[in-house]
C-alpha cells in the first residue's frame, strides 16, 4: 500500500492491534543478514522504527547492545515493557532524524517496514555517518499482494475500495526490479557491496481477522471513523460472500549495504 507522508502518528493509536496482527519476518532473512554481517555480544546496533518488535527478537537474541528508536510515545512505552527482560535492549522515543548518537560507532543499523517514513537524504546520510567502517545498513519490508487463489476476491475488494479509497488496491506485485532499485539507493550515499534478497510466503485470515489487520494500516486508520466502519463492513461482507477466508501473498525484500 502506498506511503502517505504525515501519517506516522497513526500507529501510535493502535499499538496493541499492531502487535497482534502485523507479521514478523522469515528466518531466512536473518540468516542472510548474519551471513553478510556477523552480529554478536560485542556489536552495537540501532533499529529504526521498532514498532512493537516484529523484527527485533532474532537481532536482540544475538546478545548485541541494541538501541531501538521509535517515534510513537505509546509504541515506545508498550515495546519497552514487552522487551523488559532483555537488558541489552534500550528503547528511545525519538525520530531517527533527531536521534543523538556518536558518528562511526555502530556495527549495524536496520529498519523493518519503517525507513520509508524518513526523508531519503536525511536517513541514508545519517545511517552512513553513524556506522563504523565495515558497518552495515539493512533495510527490509513486507509487501502484501492480492489473493491469487480465490476467483473474484480481488475484483470484489476493488469494487469496495473504488468507493472509499479509489486507486488504493493495486494490481502490481512487488517485483525484483523494485527490490533492486531500492537497494541501489544506498550507492548514492557512499555505501558499497550493495546486495538484495527476496522471500515469499502466504498468510490466511478470516474476514474478521482481515478487518483487524486493515485497522493497523496508516492510511486506513486516518479515515474518519464512521466512514471507516462502513468501509470495513463492506470488505467483510465481500470476503464472506466468497467463503469467509482471504489469503495474502507476501513478498519480503532485504537490502544490504556496507560502509567502506
Amino acid at each position: 500500500m502506498p506511503v502517505i507522508k504525515g501519517l506516522e502518528w497513526t500507529f501510535n493509536t493502535v499499538y496493541k492491534k499492531y502487535d497482534k496482527w502485523r507479521p514478523t519476518y522469515v528466518e531466512k532473512l536473518y540468516e542472510d543478514l548474519f551471513a553478510y554481517k556477523e552480529i554478536n555480544s560485542l556489536s552495537k546496533v540501532v533499529e529504526v522504527g521498532i514498532g512493537t518488535g516484529q523484527a527485533t527478537i532474532p537481532i536482540v537474541d544475538t546478545g548485541c547492545s541494541i538501541t531501538a528508536v521509535e517515534y510513537g510515545d505509546e509504541l515506545s512505552k508498550y515495546t519497552k515493557q514487552k522487551f523488559s527482560n532483555y537488558k541489552n535492549l534500550n528503547v528511545v522515543n525519538a525520530k531517527f532524524e533527531d536521534f543523538v548518537c556518536t558518528d562511526n560507532s555502530l556495527d549495524l543499523i536496520y529498519s523493518a517496514s519503517a525507513f520509508h517514513w524518513i526523508p531519503e537524504e536525511i536517513g541514508y546520510t545519517k545511517a552512513f555517518n553513524l556506522l563504523k567502517s565495515g558497518g552495515v545498513f539493512a533495510r527490509f519490508a513486507n509487501h502484501p499482494f492480492k489473493d491469487k487463489g480465490r476467483l473474484g476476491m480481488h475484483e470484489a475488494l476493488q469494487r469496495v475500495y473504488s468507493v472509499y479509497m479509489p486507486g488504493e488496491l493495486g494490481d502490481k506485485e512487488y517485483s525484483e526490479e523494485n527490490a533492486k532499485n531500492r537497494a541501489e539507493i544506498a550507492k548514492k550515499y557512499g555505501f558499497i557491496e550493495i546486495d538484495y534478497k527476496m522471500y515469499h510466503r502466504t498468510r490466511t485470515f478470516t474476514s474478521d481477522e482481515y478487518i483487524l489487520l486493515l485497522g493497523t494500516y496508516s492510511d486506513h486508520i486516518a479515515i474518519h471513523e464512521d466512514k471507516r466502519k462502513k468501509f470495513f463492513s463492506e470488505i467483510k461482507n465481500a470476503i464472506d460472500e466468497l467463503g469467509g477466508i482471504i489469503t495474502i501473498y507476501d513478498t519480503i525484500d532485504l537490502q544490504l549495504a556496507r560502509k567502506p
